[in-house]
């Protein structure tokens, strides 16, 4: 078992042992740096909603690891790290393009694409789940619901890619913070330019559609949904990736779960939300305590740091009949893969859709899957998905 001050909770090959023994320490333990942590699914989910936990923290936090830059105002301006009244706002605009609806009316979209995707993988070639799928699917898809075209849909995302180590204050280098430093004027440029496109054009665009159906929205910098705009497109991209390649890795290790799914492909539904409780790609999310809170007879004091550790909330006993196993035919399944509370996760729905369209093709056009090579966890601390994860769907 690995330290508990050297845990890097999305890039350890397997935290769960470590999630488990922080369950059994209490509903509160102490970590490095006078942080938190909160491993128990009632206190984490309960703590998702509460006021007492702000999303926003000072900025010399991020300064602590980013000089004055580019990153240092995106990390500011993302929904991720802002209370209401400004979450509440960015949210509104944004959410637009999100919601089941707007989502589901890209379902054929989808299914072309991800049958055009996974052509090589029915024909027998292996494929890189991350590479040839998890990543290039929901780029299509998001850049379809703001308006980027196809053809600036490479440069864009090899810009927002660079914005992963943002999130990812352990693993990140010099060299990383440059790319992002010098990725984020290009994005900002370009997103600025489709939304002015769109408010000069009588049809708009997504993005100016999206801003002008605010309840007021000149109360909302461009500057905020620019960034907001960026955000969302390398959120959205790493749920869904996640989900993919994670669910992929799980019936690869699990061959009896995967022959449940060809028995009854129904059961798709099921296993995507089990694929998000068994091996989350988001493992956890911080906030910072604004007011005492105490759990377990220990008392978190006003400015210090809580993570709540959705990774650990999701294998717990109390909720969970056996919590270790996967079974993509469990229900209910109240797991906190995307979150919750007013911060749960932008993209669910989007992610869902990818998820589903993509297995129930995989399943439904091949029998044993099998590995063609050893896969490859991606490091960062608190996103978990696959750098590499190659397979073969055999007939």
């Amino acid at each position: 078992m690995a330290p508990l001050n050297a845990l890097l909770f999305g890039s350890e090959d397997d935290p769960y042992p470590i999630y488990r023994a922080l369950r059994e320490d209490g509903p509160l333990v102490r970590a490095r740096f006078g942080e938190w942590l909160v491993p128990r699914h009632a206190d984490v989910s309960a703590l998702l909603r509460d006021s007492r936990l702000s999303s926003e923290f000072p900025g010399e936090y991020a300064r602590l690891s980013l000089p004055d830059s580019p990153a240092v105002d995106f990390l500011e301006r993302i929904m991720l790290t802002r209370n209401p009244p400004a979450h509440t706002g960015l949210r509104r605009y944004l959410s637009q393009a999100f919601a089941e609806p707007s989502v589901r009316r890209l379902r054929e979209y989808v299914s072309e694409h991800a049958d055009r995707l996974l052509a090589p993988a029915l024909d027998g070639e292996p494929v890189d789940v991350v590479e040839d799928l998890g990543v290039p699917l929901p780029v299509l898809v998001i850049c379809a619901l703001i308006g980027v075209p196809e053809a600036d849909q490479h440069d864009v995302w090899t810009r927002v890619a660079t914005l992963n180590r943002a999130f990812d204050v352990p693993n990140r280098t010099a060299a990383d913070i440059e790319a992002m430093n010098s990725g984020l004027p290009w994005l900002r440029d370009y997103v600025q330019r489709l939304l002015d496109d769109g408010r000069a054009s009588a049809a708009g665009n997504p993005l100016s559609t999206m801003r002008a159906r605010g309840e007021d929205p000149e109360s909302l910098h461009d500057a905020d949904f620019v960034d907001n705009v960026l955000f969302v497109l390398h959120a959205g991209v790493e749920t869904s990736m996640g989900l993919v390649s994670n669910g992929c890795a799980a019936l690869l290790r699990h061959p009896d779960q995967l022959a449940l799914l060809h028995a009854d492909p129904r059961t798709v539904h099921t296993g995507i939300e089990e694929f998000l409780r068994y091996d989350a790609p988001i493992q956890s999310t911080t906030r910072l305590a604004k007011e005492p809170i105490v759990l377990g007879g220990r008392k978190v004091r006003p400015g210090r740091a809580v993570r709540l550790l959705l990774g650990a909330a999701n294998r717990d006993e109390a909720v969970f009949e056996r919590p270790e196993e996967l079974d993509v035919t469990r229900s209910p399944n109240p797991h906190l893969g995307f979150g919750g509370g007013l911060h749960h996760c932008l993209g669910s729905a989007l992610a869902r859709l990818v998820g589903t369209t993509v297995f129930e093709r995989m399943v439904a056009h091949s029998g044993s899957w099998t590995t063609e090579g050893e896969p490859v966890r991606r490091q960062h601390a608190n996103l978990r998905s696959y750098a590499r994860l190659p397979l073969r769907l055999n007939a």
